[in-house]
């Protein structure tokens, strides 16, 4: 079986098999390790992060009002792209799992930020939400699209990760 939408859904249909025979297979830790930069003119922070064919350097830099020059994307926008492309990927790929192709896709994130609690001048909260737009071109009836979409939301991990408490610890070491 080849691919449908970009997707090796015999690849996905694999590893689904592997987590019914062993639930510890779905586990897979992700660590990104960055840098600050000290260095005046240059982007603020940076991260190598490995993916399976190899490693890519990662720079991000707040915008001047926030105390950066503004010479990379900032991290809310890495964010934002993060949850984009998550969302997509999971779109398409419950497509492709049911056998829906699709002609075109297009993600758009919205999200409104309200810097007033990171600045330390009120206590707002920082965000209301986030809006995704899927602009999808198929073959395929409304209905049926529907459904991927309503799937994509169930199964995306960027999706759990904005709509479910997470816990959070962080250690200091000297």
């Amino acid at each position: 079986m080849g691919k449908t939408n970009n997707v090796n859904v015999q690849a996905m249909r694999d590893f689904a098999g592997q987590i019914e025979k062993d639930p510890a297979a779905a586990k897979k830790l992700k660590t990104v390790t960055g840098r600050w930069v000290f260095e005046e003119g240059k982007p603020q922070f940076s991260a190598d992060v490995d993916y399976p064919n190899g490693k890519l350097r990662l720079e991000t830099d707040f915008a001047p009002f926030m105390g950066g020059e503004g010479l990379r994307p900032d991290p809310v926008s890495y964010c934002m792209y993060g949850f984009a492309s998550c969302f997509a990927g999971t779109f398409v790929a419950v497509a492709a799992a049911e056998g829906v192709e699709l002609k075109q896709l297009e993600v758009t994130i919205e999200n409104e930020i309200d810097l007033s609690r990171p600045m330390g001048v009120a206590d707002r909260p920082i965000t209301e939400g986030m809006t995704a737009t899927l602009r999808v071109v198929s073959a395929a009836p409304a209905d049926k699209l529907q459904e991927i979409q309503r799937l994509a939301e169930e199964r995306c991990p960027g999706v759990y990760c904005i709509t479910n408490p997470i816990p959070f610890t962080s250690r200091l070491e000297t």
